[in-house]
């Protein structure tokens, strides 16, 4: 990553989280537990990737760029939800996310429910009111946000994910539920940016796909992270997925670096034919690879040989 680069990332994630402050919803007084347990949901440390994603496309299309905070802020507050509902007892049972306690195992399973109930519904309320947004791109930002969530998104995904999971499965049908629990919502938070900045039809297309190349690549590393056993890298627990059906588990780890690299360079074609090659956002996926990839399978230096489809 490139000091520019670097600085750059920094001070958008830094918008970002003082506008996501000031977003995040508030429980009423007296009901403390809850409004700690939105706060830790909401607020956690992160990379923000979705906001930022929201942000830079915006940025790349002449947008309005706080609208597009707003609106990336909104797809934070759902996927903060989507986190704190996955790692209830009865869904992955985790106990921490982010390096930090998760929300079930500092404030209790019903609070951890309800508090995910306030940010989705925040999520939706922000959008709705988005300032200096027309209309209809309130309206069209509600509708990418609810379909990524519910029962052609991540709701779908969930449900795949926790009833097949633990049975042997084809890699195509992996793929399609990672596609739904990763992919649906950083498509939502890419077109939800090109939609504020008033894009084709067809740039809203090319960046759908994007999104959904970018999510099958981000699932598959993190398979291959908690299979890496490093819960000071991850920020959450590991091991997780033992004895569950992944990509990983049916390929071997060789392979799934091979097909992160795949889908990374994919991602990349995307946003050349959406937002051109000088996007911030490719070094900001490249950087999000790079991490953790080996040199050799380093997708910045594989970018050239995939053409924009």
């Amino acid at each position: 990553m490139t000091p520019e680069l670097k600085r750059s990332l920094a001070a958008q994630r830094e918008m970002i989280d003082g506008r996501l402050r000031r977003l995040v919803p508030r429980a009423l007084p007296g009901q403390t537990p809850l409004d700690e347990a939105i706060a830790a949901s909401v607020l956690a440390p992160g990379k923000r990737l979705r906001p930022m994603m929201t942000m830079m496309v915006a940025m790349d299309l002449g947008g309005d760029v706080e609208v597009a905070i707003d609106a990336g802020c909104a797809i934070e507050m759902v996927h903060a939800a989507s986190l704190a509902l996955d790692d209830l007892p009865s869904m992955d049972d985790a106990t921490m996310r982010r390096g930090r306690p998760a929300v079930h195992a500092a404030y209790g399973e019903d609070v951890a429910i309800l508090a995910a109930i306030a940010s989705l519904s925040g999520a939706f309320e922000t959008l709705a009111k988005l300032s200096g947004a027309s209309d209809e791109v309130r309206a069209q930002s509600v509708v990418i946000l609810t379909r990524a969530v519910g029962v052609s998104g991540l709701v779908a995904g969930q449900f795949a994910d926790l009833r097949d999971g633990s049975h042997q499965r084809e890699v195509t049908d992996i793929a399609a539920t990672n596609s739904l629990k990763t992919g649906s919502l950083f498509s939502a938070a890419v077109e939800i940016g090109a939609v504020v900045s008033g894009a084709s039809h067809a740039v809203r297309l090319a960046l759908r796909s994007f999104g959904a190349e970018l999510g099958h690549a981000f699932q598959l590393l993190d398979d291959l992270l908690d299979q890496d056993g490093n819960a000071l890298r991850t920020g959450k627990d590991v091991g997780k997925d033992i004895g569950k059906s992944t990509i990983g588990s049916v390929i071997g780890s060789q392979s799934v670096v091979d097909r992160i690299t795949g889908h990374v360079a994919k991602a990349h074609a995307y946003l050349d034919e959406s937002v051109g090659p000088k996007s911030l956002m490719h070094g900001c996926v490249d950087f999000i690879f790079q991490e953790a990839l080996p040199t050799s399978a380093d997708p910045a230096t594989q970018r050239q040989d995939v053409g924009a489809k």
